[in-house]
């Protein structure tokens, strides 16, 4: 397709925090925003394509959504490293967020073409995590098999983008990574979404770091 495959940097957040305050580790860079789900709306920073994110007892659930993506209104930070909790609670799992869209796009019908980097940690009937440039079924997505996630089980995400690097720890050790020549960006490639199929997946604890 001509295209250098690239790796997502799976952002999400909220300006629910101050924006300026330092990190609390050495080298993670300028906490910018953060949501950590303490309310009863999911609220007006956030724009829900089709239904499917409610609040549950402080985090974000999102089930049943097919593909409507819940779009953070804010831009995204150039370079950033964001890291936030996850679990699925379905034996599918798929876990996944979308970085670097146009913060509008949603499925018409079942499936779409993403504006977006898409990663999903346990798709396909848990079968193979991937990251992936626009068309999450494309042949130049990167991917892996191994290990499986474990439905239940609360998994930590630490994603960065630094120029044309990107790293994706996941519960702090390397999970998937790519030098990416030609990184979305720009207008139209600077917006986060949290996506869902049908599978019940909690988020929580989301901080974006400026670098």
């Amino acid at each position: 397709m001509g295209i250098v495959p690239s790796v997502l940097v799976a952002v999400a957040f909220c300006a629910c925090g101050t924006p300026g305050t330092a990190a609390p580790q050495g080298g993670k860079g300028r906490v910018v925003f953060e949501d950590h789900f303490d309310r009863a709306e999911v609220g007006p920073d956030w724009l829900d394509t089709g239904g499917g994110y409610a609040i549950v007892n402080g985090e974000l659930r999102a089930g049943g959504a097919h593909n409507k993506p819940l779009w953070l209104k804010r831009k995204l930070p150039r370079d950033a490293r964001v890291e936030f909790k996850a679990r699925s609670m379905s034996p599918a799992v798929d876990i996944k967020v979308e970085v670097f869209g146009d913060g509008a796009s949603k499925a018409i019908k079942a499936s779409y073409t993403a504006t977006s980097y898409v990663v999903i940690l346990g798709g396909w009937n848990n079968s193979r995590s991937i990251i992936a440039r626009m068309n999450e079924h494309g042949d130049d997505r990167k991917a892996r098999t191994e290990p499986r996630a474990e439905p239940g089980r609360s998994y930590a995400f630490s994603i960065s983008r630094k120029g044309g690097r990107f790293e994706w720890l996941l519960d702090g050790r390397p999970f998937l990574e790519l030098d990416d020549e030609a990184p979305l960006e720009g207008p139209g490639h600077d917006s986060f979404a949290i996506n869902d199929w049908e599978s019940e997946v909690y988020f929580d604890d989301l901080v974006v770091y400026e670098l």
